[in-house]
């Protein structure tokens, strides 16, 4: 087999989105899954035999189960899942109303799972697959601002580190990815939310934070393509690798929270 299937959550724009167009330019076939589909089928431009785009909303299992059923009559196989659907939800803990911080883990844990739960199934029967998930390098490290989205990210690996020890013997490949700041439109404001309740005590750290985020988005120092590029490479190796860090910022970030680690931990040896 030359050509693969990729089932793609979050391809309207983004990585999701880039992600699908290297696969679909690289030969394979791609079923393209986005909570809005207006226009995704004209810009992606593939032949109707390699592409099904589809409407999609990851927190429903039951649309999750439709879409993989859609995919396998379209294709009949699927080679790679890509759990990319995402949403940042920032701002200080005490700032976010508890709504808000399920929202997050409802669409970037739960949401994945379903995903999953729709498709290794049909991975299981084939003995093979790919199952990529893209993170962040706020799933190693968290910070202030970013405890809620971290939290869901933290779940989001801690998850799939042991289904991937699951799924091995089966014959199906697990690969997290774990960007540093991207220039995609994930701070936006249209995609990126901000605790809004208002506490004096974090006024100040607050609002200096949103102003950060506000000079961050659309220049952020990595490329995104470059990342759909790699992804789309390890996807066609024979061994690809089990964890992707991407961006000089997010291998800094990781680097000093790993000397972190064992700094604690040796000091916890000392004290026991």
């Amino acid at each position: 087999m030359t050509d693969k299937v990729w089932f793609i959550t979050g391809a309207g724009r983004g990585l999701g989105h880039l992600l699908a167009c290297d696969a679909l330019r690289a030969g394979d076939k791609v079923v393209a899954t986005s909570r809005s589909v207006d226009g995704l089928a004209e810009s992606l431009s593939a032949p109707d035999d390699s592409l099904l785009v589809l409407p999609l909303d990851v927190t429903d299992a039951r649309a999750a189960s439709a879409a993989h059923d859609a995919a396998m009559e379209a294709f009949g196989r699927i080679d790679i899942m890509v759990n990319n659907a995402g949403r940042a939800q920032l701002g200080w803990f005490e700032t976010i109303p508890e709504e808000d911080v399920r929202r997050q883990f409802e669409i970037n844990l739960f949401g994945a799972m379903n995903i999953a739960r729709a498709v290794l199934p049909t991975m299981r029967r084939q003995r093979s697959g790919l199952v990529v998930t893209i993170s962040s390098v706020n799933g190693l490290v968290s910070n202030p601002g970013g405890s809620i989205y971290s939290a869901s990210k933290f779940a989001l690996e801690g998850w799939m580190e042991g289904v991937a020890e699951e799924i091995a013997p089966l014959g199906i490949r697990s690969l997290i990815v774990e960007p540093g700041m991207m220039r995609t439109n994930f701070l936006d404001p249209s995609t990126a939310r901000q605790g809004h309740l208002e506490i004096a005590d974090y006024a100040e750290a607050a609002d200096g934070f949103r102003t950060f985020i506000a000079e961050a988005n659309g220049a952020q120092q990595n490329d995104p393509a470059a990342l759909s590029a790699l992804i789309v490479a390890e996807a066609s190796s024979p061994d690809p690798a089990r964890r992707l860090l991407f961006g000089a910022d997010a291998h800094g970030w990781a680097s000093a929270r790993c000397r972190q680690l064992a700094a604690e931990i040796d000091a916890s040896s000392a004290r026991a």
